[in-house]
């Protein structure tokens, strides 16, 4: 099991379509956490980028991890709990984000499982076409990081749920509804 700080930070992590905005918004609602989507810190030019097809590289991604990084800083070193999404696929992108009091939450599931959940999805920037690089990249956490893995095969809520319980969270910390 993961360690859980009294004011931790969770980064809802796993590829496009894995029900990171879902889960981390019912997180955020259920405890009363300051919630900040990863996607909106994303520059103009990797939206374009990835509405055309066309996955990001490193250099693409480094400013947006940094970005999601300050966030993080922000709440880890004023003790305010807060939720945010990330798809962090490689260790490398997860190392930025780490720290003291951060959790790694990673929804994980198959390929046909988190296509289905893409195909049901209007509205966003991220094509299916782009699911199969995000599986390429995706290197799963390891025993060095602080994780949490969790199976997307229950309803969202059933989700949300599950990371509380597992987590032994409690919504007793008051948010500032800082956002970004």
């Amino acid at each position: 099991m993961a360690k859980t700080a009294q004011h931790p930070v969770l980064v809802i992590m796993g590829v496009s379509g894995s029900g990171k905005s879902t889960v981390a918004g019912l997180l955020a609602g259920r405890l009363g956490w300051d919630f900040a989507e990863g996607d909106d810190l994303h520059p103009e030019s990797n939206v374009a980028k990835m509405h055309a097809g066309q996955p990001l590289t490193d250099e693409d991604r480094w400013p947006w991890l940094e970005s999601i990084a300050g966030w993080i800083r922000r709440h880890t070193e004023s003790g305010t709990p807060g939720i945010v999404t990330c798809s962090a696929l490689k260790k490398r992108y997860r190392d930025i984000l780490r720290g003291e009091g951060v959790v790694f939450v990673f929804l994980d599931g198959s390929r046909d499982r988190i296509s289905d959940r893409l195909a049901t999805r209007n509205g966003h920037f991220m094509p299916a076409a782009l699911l199969e690089s995000q599986f390429e990249a995706l290197e799963a956490p390891t025993g060095d990081e602080n994780y949490i893995t969790l199976s997307v095969s229950s309803a969202p809520p059933d989700e949300a749920q599950e990371i509380i319980d597992r987590l032994q969270l409690n919504a007793d910390v008051p948010s500032t509804t800082d956002r970004p």
